[in-house]
């Protein structure tokens, strides 16, 4: 067995833990302008907020558990603990949705009159201060699933302050208050579209799918190409430990009754190529003579 070293990106806990008091400060003023202008659309805003704030903490915890040291009881460390966070903050994300769409449509056939002021100044408060944390977390967001998640969170936050301002514009200038459940409707709409791959990717993650865009029978060639040595390869196992590490575990029946020596120079040559080609951090060979005769057997 051998092993590749690989460098990932520090992610800044301190932006995180900045992002979260902006978010419970957009959060309070929201629920407070939301009860007294009746805006739904406010409320939505503030729950969705309020979601950031929970959704930013499980990241900031997920986040310093993933750089504690593994021990003999936990021998990955922590190191699922991000993919597990990003899995459940976008759950999270997509229950608000469906609550919120549910709420939009009650007050859709029901309409009632909003103090649109309130509304507006808020959602101007939100657009600045969500704005404040997006650039926080941008730089680490392209690194990170876990922080991704949290980056999206504040993202949608941003764009559904903007249609809390305009929503709130319209009925100011309009009264046209039917505008407030239709923008809480769009924030929903918009929740899920946003949230939908993530789930998907962190999902397939924790259930170690083969990673998206390797096939694992391009990997099988590859080994027969770079060793004609090899007859075939079986019981193959390829997944993603996180935002990082991918693994890889594979029978390989040689030819030739070879040496040790022999073995090591082979699976070390493999290591490099399949690094290369795949992006394989990390492989588990097992090394086999006249024992399996089954041609390509992924099982």
């Amino acid at each position: 067995m051998s092993q590749h070293h690989h460098h990932h990106h520090h992610v800044s806990g301190k932006n995180l833990l900045i992002a979260i008091i902006l978010n419970l400060t957009i959060t309070l003023s929201q629920v407070i302008g939301g009860i007294f202008s009746g805006s739904l659309a406010l409320l939505s805003d503030a729950l969705h907020n309020f979601s950031d704030v929970l959704t930013l903490l499980i990241a900031y915890v997920a986040n310093r558990l993933s750089h504690k040291e593994h021990t003999e009881s936990k021998t990955f460390g922590y190191r699922r603990a991000e993919i597990i966070a990003a899995f459940f903050n976008t759950s999270v994300l997509m229950a608000v949705a469906i609550f919120l769409i549910y709420e939009s449509y009650q007050k859709l056939i029901n309409p009632q009159s909003v103090d649109s002021l309130t509304v507006v100044w808020l959602g101007v408060l939100s657009i600045f201060l969500n704005a404040l944390g997006v650039l926080l977390v941008k730089d680490d967001a392209h690194h990170n699933m876990n922080i991704k998640a949290a980056y999206l969170h504040l993202l949608t936050d941003m764009v559904t302050s903007v249609a809390v301002v305009a929503g709130g514009l319209l009925m100011y200038f309009y009264q046209i208050y039917w505008v407030d459940p239709l923008v809480s409707m769009i924030i929903a709409l918009y929740l899920i579209v946003a949230s939908w791959s993530l789930m998907k990717v962190s999902l397939s993650v924790l259930m170690q799918f083969t990673p998206e865009g390797i096939a694992i029978q391009d990997i099988i060639n590859k080994i027969k190409e770079t060793q004609n040595g090899i007859e075939n390869v079986h019981h193959v196992h390829l997944w993603q430990l996180d935002d990082h590490s991918i693994h890889l575990e594979a029978h390989l029946n040689f030819q030739d009754n070879i040496s040790l020596q022999e073995c090591s120079a082979v699976l070390d040559s493999l290591e490099k190529v399949l690094k290369k080609d795949f992006g394989v951090t990390h492989t588990t060979f097992q090394c086999e003579h006249n024992r399996c005769q089954v041609m390509n057997a992924i099982v």
